[in-house]
């Protein structure tokens, strides 16, 4: 398919938008082939905590949005948070995620004291957040406290689009600044998109992605959108399985050595999506630590699957489903091969 390192962008425009059949197998075979070049078929595990539906936000295509008054609220506390990192830790979890709204009851201090206990009980884990925009000072307090990544979609890369998905308080321009300071800081940081939002075009995706290129992240989340009730979205369409997954191989060209997750909404959408997103590159899958009576509550989009299992049932299915495609799952930190600003 030629060096797409080097692409010019009329012809990443037409691999975003193309719908030959054989151009997509050879794209999603360079990406498989690009992924075992640096990672070989290993599949990383990471366990994830969503700790908190708290969100002060108002994202117009998110189900845990501040406006939304129908959905019940709940916060885990730090012995909770603790009980689910031993479940994982006794499941062979090397990496927790812990992930919520921009929820202002978890001041820095109380993360950080979470980061701590977690940090004293697992010292070799690795701790990963996904809890918004912060200031530089709230980072550098976590990475102090022992947080090691970092997680922060940048949604999209177009300033219209991010614009039209977001309340005016929320600017491009800051999600941006936080994630080259997450990387100076010295977390492994993670930045993504969705695919499929309301007025998103070939361009947008394509800003995605030369946006990506220049920050060089060592992480990317990407998944379908998927509308949520009580949302200024709820009645758009849901974004597209085949899209999506041409935009995770595209991902996995320019971007060799980052993580790739294959995403729950992904496989939402497709019975096989998430099984399919590894035969396009991509490379974690992050089964459900919470307790499983607040899953189901943490409802960014409609009919979210795996809301019901324990966690031990959810490591085992995803294994299962990891080695019927050819993939060894992997309990380890996993690492990404993209150098850190500073050693973390």
């Amino acid at each position: 398919m030629g060096d797409l390192q080097n692409a010019g962008d009329d012809e990443l425009l037409d691999l975003i938008t193309t719908e030959d059949p054989r151009t997509m197998e050879r794209l999603l075979l360079d990406a498989r082939n690009i992924t075992e070049k640096h990672y070989g078929k290993d599949v990383y595990f990471r366990g994830l905590i969503e700790f908190t539906n708290y969100c002060k936000n108002d994202c117009f295509y998110c189900g845990i949005r501040n406006a939304n008054r129908k959905i019940e609220r709940y916060r885990l506390t730090k012995e909770q948070i603790l009980d689910c990192c031993r479940t994982g830790a006794s499941l062979g979890f090397k990496t927790f995620v812990l992930q919520g709204g921009e929820d202002p009851w978890f001041s820095c201090g109380r993360v950080c004291e979470i980061v701590r206990a977690i940090r004293n009980e697992f010292p070799d884990h690795a701790i990963t957040l996904s809890l918004g925009e912060k200031t530089r000072e709230e980072y550098e307090q976590y990475y102090s406290a022992g947080a090691n990544r970092y997680l922060l979609r940048h949604e999209s890369a177009d300033c219209a689009h991010y614009a039209a998905m977001h309340p005016a308080a929320m600017r491009l321009e800051n999600r941006r600044e936080c994630l080259y300071t997450l990387r100076k800081i010295g977390f492994q940081t993670g930045a993504g998109f969705m695919v499929g939002t309301p007025f998103q075009t070939a361009e947008c995706l394509l800003a995605d992605l030369r946006f990506l290129q220049e920050l060089d992240p060592h992480m990317v989340g990407i998944g379908p959108f998927i509308p949520s009730a009580n949302t200024p979205f709820a009645h758009y369409p849901s974004g597209n399985v085949n899209l999506t997954l041409r935009m995770v191989a595209l991902t996995r060209i320019l971007l060799p050595r980052a993580l790739l997750p294959a995403t729950t909404a992904l496989g939402t959408l497709a019975g096989d999506g998430r099984e399919r997103a590894l035969t396009a590159g991509a490379n974690v899958v992050m089964p459900n630590l919470s307790p499983r009576d607040v899953r189901a509550l943490y409802s960014l989009y409609d009919n979210k699957i795996c809301t019901g299992d324990e966690a031990a049932e959810c490591v085992r299915c995803m294994s299962l489903r990891v080695r019927s495609f050819g993939f060894t799952p992997r309990m380890v930190r996993g690492d990404s091969l993209v150098p850190a600003d500073r050693q973390s």
